[in-house]
This record gives structure tokens, sequence and C-alpha cells, in this order.
């Protein structure tokens, strides 16, 4: 019974590996189509929705059926609460970069009022954060998952650091305000993916430890751990 539910387990381990490649193309898609402002890419973020969608449902049956066909102790069962718990944040990332995606729309054909320089940079940021967070839960790595949490101070000093040069073009010029809210939308999606990519690394610590905290301000934890 063990050596299936182990089995069974690495199973759950690549779907969510799986599932953590559509989201971390998605975001990639959504960001290059709004540099290239080629909305042909939109379609693309659409498709990998629907497949990110299918892979929630598909691991929250998969981790059902773990929890009545199998006998997990203690620390199985905490994997497995965390996976689902996992997936729900990995499906709104997929939700967030679709909206990033769907904004882009607006830009078609048009000037950009700003160099798109900080907004790829969050980008970059909160794709790495939910790249390092799986790995955390596949590797078991306590002290990864924390380094994601610290790094949502990253996204969120760049969130403000657009709102703020954003809301001064506005008060330079009211033209700009329409595609200044829009940007600032986008900005914000990405500080929420920054967030999902946090709540993942926390259930990875819960996981491991049996402890589900706020990891907020966690840089002394991070220096206790690594």
């Amino acid at each position: 019974m063990r050596i299936q539910l182990d089995k069974e387990l690495e199973v759950l381990n690549h779907e969510i590996e799986m599932m953590g490649d559509f989201i971390q193309t998605s975001i990639e898609t959504s960001v290059k189509a709004l540099v290239s402002q080629d909305v042909s890419l939109i379609k693309i973020v659409n498709d990998l929705e629907i497949k990110i969608d299918e892979m929630e449902k598909k691991i929250e049956q998969h981790c059902m059926n773990l929890l009545v066909q199998q006998q997990p102790v203690a620390s199985d069962l905490r994997l497995i609460e965390s996976a689902l718990k996992m997936i729900t944040d990995m499906e709104r990332i997929g939700d967030n970069s679709e909206d990033i995606a769907e904004i882009t729309k607006m830009f078609k054909n048009k000037k950009l009022i700003t160099d798109l320089v900080t907004i790829p940079k969050m980008a970059e940021v909160t794709i790495s954060m939910v790249r390092r967070s799986i790995t955390a839960f596949i590797n078991k790595d306590k002290a990864l998952a924390l380094q994601v949490c610290y790094d949502d101070d990253i996204v969120d000093n760049l969130f403000v650091n657009v709102k703020t040069e954003l809301i001064e073009m506005i008060r330079q010029d009211v033209n700009n305000g329409e595609q200044a809210i829009d940007l600032i939308m986008i900005a914000k999606y990405f500080e929420r993916i920054g967030d999902h990519a946090q709540n993942i690394a926390e259930w990875v610590i819960f996981s491991l430890t049996g402890e589900h905290k706020n990891t907020d301000n966690i840089g002394k934890q991070i220096e206790q751990e690594v």
C-alpha cells in the first residue's frame, strides 16, 4: 500500500509541475503580448487558461482519490491538503495572466505613454516566484519556499513604483489617463500573481511543518533558515 501511495504522490508532483509550466508560459506570453503589442498572442494565453483549468480539475480529482483509496499518514495528508490549496492559487494566477492579455487588446496600434521597463521586471520576478514555489513543493525545500515569500516584497515595491510613475503622468496630462489606468491594472495583476505565489510557498511550508503562517516581513526567518 505504501509503495503504491508513493507512486501516486510522484504522479501528483508531475501533474503540479505540468500545471506550473502552463502558468509560467501563460505569464511569459501575456507580457510578451504587452511589450510587442502583438494581440495574436492573446489566443495562446486563452488556450493555456483552458489547459490550466483542466489540470486543476484533474489534480483535484487525483487528490480526492488518494484520500479515499489510499491510507495516507499525517505527513501525506498535509501534502495532499497543500496540493489542493496550491492549485487554487495556481488557477487564479492563470486567470490573472489572461486578464493581463485581455487588457493588452486596448493597446493595439497605439503608442504607449511610457517605456515598459518596470512591468516586465514584475513579470520576471513573479515567474521566478511561481517556478521556485513549485520546485520547493516537489523537492520539499522549506528554505526555497521562504525565499519565495521574501521576494513578494520585491513585487510590491515594483508595483508602488509603477503606480507612482503613472499617477504622475496623469497629473501632467489628463489625456494619459485611460492608458495609465490600464497599465496600473496590469501592474496590479502582476502584484496579485506575486501574492498567489507567496500563498503557494506558504502551503509548501505547511506541508513540511504542519504550520500555516502569514509570512509577511519574513527576512529574519529566512536568515535563520539559511
